[in-house]
């Protein structure tokens, strides 16, 4: 009866999908790219009201925790795609605003920001 009881757990156990962490390269570029966006100056566009790069970063880091409860974050682009790029309540994509320059599409942005990000940390080198 004991070993039935001990199986029966087993398998509800391992049935239960429990999200892995997201791998630490992963998760210091996905750090350092939501404090870029936080020091640049720009400002953040989510369900038609504009927000400091420090308002967007909160918002974002609270959409990751959910993302990561729910999944492993495979990686940045990903967090971008799933997170960074368009309200989960509305649809509406998210939007970034440097200066005087027209809106761009966060996903556009961040996009951008991380492959400076990568060409800096390998040196410049594609």
């Amino acid at each position: 009866m004991n070993r039935l009881i001990f199986l029966l757990v087993l398998v509800v156990a391992s049935s239960t999908a429990v999200a892995a962490p997201t791998s630490a390269p992963v998760r210091a570029e996905i750090d350092v790219l939501l404090t870029n966006l936080q020091a640049s100056g720009c400002e953040f566009s989510r369900n038609g009201a504009w927000y400091s790069g420090a308002e967007a970063k909160v918002h974002l880091l609270r959409k990751l925790e959910y993302l990561e409860g729910k999944s492993t974050l495979r990686s940045t682009e990903q967090f971008i795609e799933l997170a960074a790029s368009s309200s989960s309540f509305t649809g509406q994509s998210y939007q970034v605003k440097c200066g005087n320059t027209p809106p761009v599409k966060s996903q556009q942005w961040l996009t951008r920001e991380l492959a400076s990000i990568r060409s800096l940390s390998s040196g410049g080198k594609p």
